[in-house]
């Protein structure tokens, strides 16, 4: 009952969009011939009354797994029109606060006037905004498996000398479950493979919640090998709270349990050394370092702090170089920073980089920077570094704009 009157709720907030907006489209076209007006108006109606009809849909859609790739698809374009919209729609806010004024100015002024006129440049601006907004979401869908290798160098002045030149992987979020095509997937794989990295590591979110979503890409992600080994955290999606809720109980309870055990199964058959707030030594050349992976700690609200760092560091405080696997980046400045300064380098994902946004020389946004500090690429603080993996799969919207998916090769020096 509850989801029935927010859904109806949604309806509501749609047409009140779709009737603001149209008092804009109309201010515009007044002048213009009526077959013209009278089409715009028709392809308008039909756009509205499918994202009405869209939202009433997703529940059984998504219920119908047959359905499951068309009902993504359909969501992010009703996603882009509504968001689309919204950001039109501002632009017509700004235009109306001028126009209401101006208008009680006049009336103070005495004189007799009609209503203050819309702006036709700024409405023409705003549906710019918003139509461009739209079509570089639908633009997106084809970048989903548009993989980029990003090569950093850290220096780091008190490296082991057997730790130099030491390269490796970091890939993460990979969300399984909103995959669509293998092939595609299989040659991101191919990519990493390419490199021939010392040591490869996953930071979180194998599944967007169950660990079926796995079942047709075992023989894939089990083809990544390493001389020292390929290691992996939790992430926030990993535990199914998203599916069965974070305390569900009876048989739910029992149901996700289970999950959660696969899951760790699943890491285990892939041929990847799970971490569970503990570490382990890695050497090479002669030189130790720990790495450390501890389950998903986020510092935001809403997300179950299930990482215990004091048990994975414990025992670790020899080790003259360590790294530690944190999904979530807001771990670093929250704990890492204040409590572990003798980790080295944290690697985290989480983010996406929101899977939209631009990255230019010396210049990088994305929405989700309002609300993680840190949420693409390398920071650093004294001696200690952070690095944020843009993912290597996708959620909810099946695509990327700006902001492609990551494959990043590390080299120590």
């Amino acid at each position: 009952m509850r989801r029935t009157g927010s859904r109806w709720v949604i309806i509501a907030l749609i047409l009140l969009l779709d009737l603001y907006v149209f008092t804009a489209l109309n201010s515009l076209f007044l002048s213009e011939w009526d077959g013209v007006k009278t089409g715009i108006y028709i392809v308008y109606a039909l756009m509205s009354a499918g994202t009405l009809a869209s939202v009433l849909l997703f529940p059984y859609l998504q219920s119908a797994v047959r359905f499951t790739r068309f009902s993504n698809y359909l969501f992010a374009v009703v996603i882009g029109l509504v968001f689309s919209k919204v950001v039109s729609s501002a632009v017509f806010l700004l235009d109306d606060i001028r126009r209401l004024i101006t208008w009680i100015i006049l009336s103070f002024q005495g004189g007799a006037h009609d209503s203050v006129p819309r702006s036709a440049i700024v409405t023409i601006v705003g549906l710019v905004l918003g139509t461009g907004l739209f079509l570089s979401l639908v633009y997106g869908f084809g970048n989903k498996y548009a993989y980029r290798i990003r090569r950093i160098k850290l220096h780091f002045p008190k490296l082991p000398q057997g730790l130099k030149g030491m390269r490796f992987v970091q890939i993460s979020d990979i969300h399984s479950g909103s995959f669509q095509d293998k092939a595609k997937v299989n040659r991101g794989i191919d990519l990493i493979l390419k490199e021939r990295p010392d040591l490869i590591l996953f930071t979180g979110d194998l599944v967007n919640d169950r660990a079926v979503e796995m079942e047709n890409y075992m023989d894939v992600f089990s083809r990544l090998k390493a001389p020292l080994g390929v290691y992996s955290v939790l992430g926030n999606h990993d535990y199914g709270d998203y599916y069965w809720g974070i305390n569900p109980q009876g048989e739910k309870a029992r149901e996700k349990a289970d999950n959660l055990s696969r899951l760790k199964d699943v890491h285990s058959e892939l041929g990847w050394r799970l971490l569970m707030n503990e570490h382990v030594e890695l050497e090479r050349n002669g030189d130790r370092m720990a790495l450390l992976g501890i389950e998903n700690w986020g510092a935001k609200a809403g997300f179950p702090k299930y990482g215990r760092m004091a048990e994975a560091y414990r025992g670790s405080e020899s080790y003259p170089f360590k790294i530690l696997m944190s999904h979530d980046p807001s771990h670093w400045e929250a704990e890492v920073r204040i409590k572990y300064p003798d980790i080295d380098l944290t690697l985290s994902g989480h983010t996406h980089g929101m899977q939209f946004g631009f990255e230019l020389p010396g210049l990088k946004w994305s929405p989700v920077q309002w609300v993680y500090k840190q949420w693409a690429g390398l920071y650093e603080a004294g001696n200690q570094k952070l690095y944020v993996n843009r993912g290597f799969g996708f959620l909810g919207y099946p695509g990327r704009v700006g902001i492609l998916p990551e494959i990043t090769v590390f080299e120590l020096t």
